[in-house]
């Protein structure tokens, strides 16, 4: 599945909170999250309108790995079908 390309911080965090995230501080432009589900996973996320894309495939390979679920699937759990 392709990557959205018009996500922003603060859309992906909206999301990411569906698998168990939480925010725990924000610097700046850059909101610190943490997955206590699955050991204290932290992510470093930046609120900008949009995410380059880059960033947004970095964080979500990071996401899939500590989820144990191919890039694709976990797409379609934050995004569904867009």
């Amino acid at each position: 599945m392709k990557l959205p390309r018009d996500v922003s911080g603060a859309q992906l965090i909206k999301a990411l909170e569906r698998l168990e995230y939480r925010v725990i501080r924000q610097t700046g432009s850059h909101v610190r999250l943490v997955c206590v589900a699955c050991e204290e996973h932290h992510l470093t996320i930046p609120l900008h309108d949009p995410l380059r894309i880059g960033t947004l495939a970095a964080i979500l390979t990071e996401v899939s790995v500590r989820h144990h679920l191919s890039k694709d699937e976990l797409i379609t759990r934050l995004f569904g079908n867009r």
